[in-house]
């Protein structure tokens, strides 16, 4: 043994449900490479949801056994020419293959799995909504929340679409704190400076009275918001 652990998969909803789907009748080694992990991993996790190969795939004469040596008749020996030789040629393709056939920039495996649609609003690690707004850059930049140009604030965007630029050192805060609530009406905008200020004196309040103002101010901009709405 090489001593060195193999590091645990965590498996994502989309990953399972892809496991689900092709683990019955294809491949493990197949399905690994499409999952983007080991061949031991796609078993063990099959055999704990309870995914089976059927028995179509288990009795399939194409399958080679132990032992066995099919089509060792049709097989091509050394200097026996291919029957297509000459004719095909890069870009070669006849009736639909160009149509079904891989194209560059097309996604596989997890990359598949884990694509979103532009427009897509998705709440990352801290809590704030996210939108992709564009694809990313194939292979020159990141996909992921990190890449603000692809998945900025959905805050700041939602500000922006309404009020126009967020001048350089501001914020865009919630006026009820609650960061779920991404609507324009409970948005804000406020200078670092401010924001600076406002955490120092509410860090100096007591937090039974911090939490009193707070709820107090919840419940007059619901009320306002009833009123506006009548």
């Amino acid at each position: 043994m090489s001593g060195h652990l193999r590091k645990r998969k965590r498996w994502t909803d989309g990953e399972l449900v892809l496991l689900a789907e092709m683990y019955p009748s294809r491949s493990t080694a197949e399905v690994a490479k499409a999952l983007g992990c080991h061949g031991s991993q796609v078993y063990a996790k099959a055999r704990k949801i309870g995914v089976k190969k059927t028995q179509a795939y288990l009795s399939a004469e194409c399958r080679i056994q132990k032992g066995q040596s099919i089509g060792k008749a049709t097989q091509y020996t050394k200097g026996r020419a291919p029957a297509n030789k000459g004719t095909r040629r890069p870009g070669w393709h006849s009736g639909r293959m160009q149509e079904t056939q891989f194209k560059k920039g097309s996604r596989t495996g997890k990359a598949a799995i884990n694509w979103r649609p532009i427009g897509t609003i998705l709440p990352d690690p801290e809590g704030y909504l996210r939108i992709k707004v564009r694809e990313a850059k194939h292979g020159k930049e990141p996909t992921g929340f990190g890449n603000s140009k692809v998945w900025p604030m959905y805050n700041r965007w939602l500000w922006e679409q309404h009020k126009g630029p967020i001048p350089p050192k501001h914020l865009v805060v919630f006026k009820d704190g609650n960061r779920a609530n991404c609507v324009i009406d409970n948005l804000a905008l406020r200078s670092m400076a401010d924001n600076a200020r406002l955490n120092q004196m509410w860090n100096r309040l007591p937090r039974d009275l911090a939490d009193a103002i707070h709820l107090n101010g919840q419940l007059k901009r619901r009320i306002r918001g009833k009123e506006q709405n009548q």
